[in-house]
């Protein structure tokens, strides 16, 4: 038998006792934070029917999701021909009827319209389940990694989108995480400056152009929209606008000069005004305008989000929008607007990791009993018992090994007490305790 290494796949990491309890004091956070708003949790399948996830996240998403191979004879549908000619989206589309999701929203939708007789509209809903890419990995990025999404559906009010504001702003205030900026922009503001342009009909081109700003830079972003069939007086003018400085208030009259009689550009801006208004009231400072913020996803349609570390040590960790009409998309025909937010549990790991945030957080455990002798064994289970009745965790060393062996044990272990009974404790009805770090001992009356 082949020896195989025991590397894990390519964009994909473990999590050990460690780092799952790290984690987990994230998604607690999360899911606090959401269920102080009256967001109720919600899972859905791994696999979706692949018609449900194409054409859901444009040209540049579609080519990132993850296919399963059908079941059984998965070549019998795949004609000769299109071996032979390598016609990648023949073959793939017989191949495969399924695939890994690529985020929460749009399982989340299909769940919706399954499910709307049901429901009480508005529903909110949070979300924390892994998701897939076949993206390039890299630092803070990965093929596997969680979402953790809430989404509010069933109504137009832009109330929903201060309290997704509130959210962020408190998960990463209870993290600790400092220097968090929560960015806004409206999709209906990149409409009328599209509309102003006279390329209405090119507005999936310039949002998925612009949302590569970070990436590729303001002159890339040009040559792209050059070669998507601007020309250069649109490209001059839309440069313009994406390299703005100042404070939002400052930005926001740029912009409104520039949008000028535009109907829906205008409806973006009061829209955003509204939700910028009422944050601040609550005393959120963090939120501000960016009009350079597109969010490249087909589906968005109102208010967009990004969240960003204003050192630029990371990427995005979390970003959302709304979206008008996504739910159509799976015959829904009465018209439910929704609005969500994710946070980026992978990459806000790593911030965290980086800034020394989970030195409270570990895995050990309370107490440990010393196995002096097997005979014994019962009178331990009873000392654990009341222990852990008391809400202790605490475990016995399973059997009466060296002396040494079980404190190096306890010590790997990350045990912060062992307590000792045997013979001379058991005479005077007491437990000894010793604090591993310190050292000290005491008794405790058993």
């Amino acid at each position: 038998m082949a020896i195989i290494k025991p590397q894990n796949a390519k964009g994909t990491r473990d999590f050990g006792p460690i780092e799952s309890s790290r984690r987990n004091h994230i998604f607690e956070t999360i899911k606090k934070r959401f269920q102080s708003h009256g967001f109720m949790p919600l899972e859905t399948p791994a696999v979706e029917n692949l018609n449900v996830l194409t054409g859901k996240y444009g040209e540049e998403g579609d080519k990132l999701l993850f296919r399963v191979l059908n079941s059984g004879d998965f070549l019998k549908k795949v004609k000769p021909e299109d071996l032979e000619e390598k016609n990648l989206s023949a073959v793939s589309s017989k191949m495969c009827d399924r695939g890994l999701r690529y985020d929460l929203t749009i399982p989340f939708a299909r769940y919706v319209c399954a499910n709307l007789n049901e429901l009480a509209l508005p529903f909110k809903r949070y979300q924390i389940q892994p998701v897939w890419r076949a993206d390039r990995p890299q630092k803070g990025r990965y093929r596997e990694f969680y979402q953790c999404d809430g989404d509010i559906i069933g109504t137009e009010s832009l109330l929903s989108e201060v309290s997704l504001v509130e959210v962020y702003h408190d998960v990463f205030k209870d993290l600790k995480i400092d220097g968090v900026e929560i960015v806004i922009n409206n999709r209906k503001i990149l409409q009328g400056i599209a509309s102003v342009l006279g390329v209405s009909d090119k507005l999936t081109d310039m949002t998925v152009a612009i949302d590569k700003l970070d990436k590729i830079g303001a002159e890339k972003v040009g040559e792209e929209l050059l070669g998507r069939g601007f020309n250069e007086d649109q490209v001059s003018r839309l440069s313009t606008l994406l390299t703005l400085e100042g404070d939002s208030n400052k930005k926001l009259s740029t912009i409104r000069e520039f949008l000028g009689t535009d109907e829906i550009g205008k409806l973006g801006l009061e829209e955003l005004e509204f939700v910028l208004s009422n944050v601040r009231e609550l005393g959120i400072e963090n939120l501000v305008f960016d009009p350079t913020l597109a969010r490249g996803l087909d589906y968005y349609t109102g208010c967009i989000f990004e969240v960003k570390l204003v050192d630029g040590s990371m990427g995005s960790i979390g970003g959302g929008g709304r979206y008008d009409d996504l739910t159509s998309m799976f015959g829904q025909k009465e018209k439910l607007s929704g609005v969500g937010i994710s946070f980026g549990a992978e990459r806000i790991y790593d911030v965290m990791l980086d800034r020394g945030l989970f030195e409270e957080i570990s895995a050990s455990v309370d107490y440990m009993i010393i196995n002096m002798s097997d005979e014994d064994q019962k009178e331990y289970l009873q000392i654990a018992r009341k222990f852990r009745v008391e809400g202790h965790s605490i475990e016995i060393y399973p059997t009466s090994a060296k002396m040494k062996k079980q404190m190096t044990y306890a010590n790997k272990r990350g045990v912060k007490n062992v307590i000792f009974y045997g013979d001379a404790e058991k005479e005077r009805g007491v437990l000894q305790v010793k604090h591993m770090e310190s050292g000290e001992q005491s008794e405790i009356k058993l």
